[in-house]
């Protein structure tokens, strides 16, 4: 193995799981991700850590997906298979901050905040995700997010552009709730992704997170087949 591949984000984070093994292991299927550009002022009053920023922009991502098989690491059962929603945004430390996630799952609405400090919401998810055909609606009593579209290619590409490595390759989830920080560690190979072409048909859930989306640019969309396996560290205080 050559030291650029020892260097990549996936196989440092694989790494920081040698002293502590993953609490949770799940699959991630069929991902569309949104990606949007605001100027940092606009959504740092929202984030309790610094932003990181590239080209002079902070960055804000929707990533929609099914999360399948969630169970201990250790052994047992499959827990849950449920669709996911997350809006997140891009912290030092190859982080990411979660500003809002929807999930239909009552009992991990329950625990996940009082556990590792996320932002959880219950909401209703429909996605019809399949390598020729995006389609997805998210709701609950704020609003919607609705899209309808196609992947460019059926060609998987790992990122390699800058900013494809800024929004994607990112390992570390950092979470407040009430005066407590958390992170908690993540780790599944590389990204492979295709560019997509998205009709954004409701964005109204989308804007119910913070007046930072009335100055947000919508820059780009991708899909993602994701991974059958993804590991989920234990909640660190910090």
């Amino acid at each position: 193995m050559t030291t650029a591949a020892l260097d990549r984000p996936s196989d440092v984070a694989r790494r920081g799981f040698e002293a502590a093994p993953p609490l949770f292991i799940a699959g991630w299927s069929d991902v569309v991700m949104i990606h949007y550009r605001v100027a940092p002022d606009r959504l740092q009053p929202l984030v309790p850590f610094p932003l990181e920023t590239f080209d002079g922009a902070a960055w804000v991502s929707l990533v929609a997906f099914t999360l399948r098989d969630l169970r201990f690491a250790r052994g047992g059962p499959s827990l849950t298979t449920h669709g996911f929603l997350n809006v997140r945004t891009y912290v030092p430390g190859n982080g990411i901050y979660f500003l809002a996630e929807w999930l239909p799952n009552p009992l991990c609405v329950f625990l996940g905040p009082r556990l590792y400090g996320l932002p959880y919401r219950r909401g209703r998810l429909d996605y019809r995700h399949s390598p020729d055909r995006l389609v997805g609606r998210v709701e609950d009593r704020a609003g919607a997010l609705a899209y309808e579209g196609r992947p460019v290619t059926r060609q998987r590409s790992l990122c390699v552009t800058p900013r494809d490595l800024f929004l994607m390759e990112r390992y570390v989830a950092f979470t407040r709730r009430g005066r407590t920080d958390r992170l908690f560690r993540v780790w599944h190979d590389p990204w492979r992704q295709s560019p997509a072409e998205l009709d954004v048909l409701d964005d109204s859930l989308v804007a119910s997170t913070g007046e930072w989306f009335a100055h947000a640019e919508r820059v780009s969309s991708c899909y993602s087949p994701g991974f059958d396996e993804v590991w989920m560290g234990r909640p660190e205080r910090i």
